[in-house]
């Protein structure tokens, strides 16, 4: 009993210095709270859509079965054929998103990559991936970091979809610009080149499935899968926590 009473009183202490909060808001949480985010800011957390785009997943506010950046035959033109997300990339789940990728909150990547895998059977496009790559990051970059994010959630994702995941095939070969200030050229652009196949054999004839925290435009996907296709890649979809 005097145990259990000096550890609830050193947690009543380390929250009061040390409170726990939103990640999205900043509000203060409970004590005992096994979440990560506010009950407002938990049911903000959406699902992309309803309508998206069949290639690269982006919400269709208009309908139809293309955005227009896919529309026509530019579908075809692109080495990651299919982009799905989990959720819409709104103040909700950026939280989540800039705390695990800014924060030092590595922690997070396990409930983040659990909802992904939660979500995945939405999409029966994507079931036939075979090999599960998270986006490599350049490696000073993955050394003032200290881990990679994408990396976090595709181990998290694949221990519960029973998917195996591949790091080392896929790197990047250069370290290329912020995308933050960048139109969709020139990120495009600033991503042409950039990864590298290094093991051909262990992807030939696979399906791979891509995993990384945000889609945007899908140009760094589009590289990632560039490199994988050109390896002989059979097919690369992708899978992201949010949609932009």
């Amino acid at each position: 009993m005097r145990f259990a009473a000096l550890h609830s009183l050193v947690k009543h202490i380390l929250h009061f210095l040390f409170p726990r909060t939103c990640f999205a808001c900043g509000c203060d949480l409970p004590r005992d709270a096994c979440v990560f985010l506010c009950d407002s800011c938990q049911k903000g957390i959406k699902p992309t859509g309803p309508l998206i785009c069949r290639r690269c997943g982006v919400t269709l506010k208009s309908g139809g079965a293309h955005c227009y950046n896919c529309r026509g035959g530019k579908a075809k033109t692109y080495k990651c054929s299919v982009i799905r997300s989990s959720f819409a990339f709104n103040a909700s789940s950026r939280g989540l998103v800039h705390a695990l990728k800014y924060g030092g909150a590595d922690y997070l990547a396990r409930e983040m990559g659990k909802r992904m895998a939660v979500n995945f059977c939405k999409y029966p496009e994507l079931a036939a991936a075979e090999i599960v790559m998270p986006v490599p990051l350049f490696s000073s970059r993955l050394r003032q970091r200290g881990y990679n994010q994408s990396a976090l959630l595709a181990r998290a994702f694949a221990k519960e979809t029973g998917l195996c995941v591949d790091e080392t095939s896929l790197v990047r070969t250069r370290n290329t610009r912020s995308q933050t200030k960048l139109g969709r050229k020139d990120r495009l652009e600033n991503m042409t080149g950039a990864f590298l196949c290094r093991k051909p054999k262990d992807v030939k004839g696979k399906v791979i499935l891509l995993v990384d925290d945000v889609a945007t435009t899908g140009a760094t996907l589009e590289g990632c899968a560039a490199a994988l296709k050109a390896a002989g890649a059979k097919k690369v979809f992708a899978y992201t926590f949010a949609r932009e």
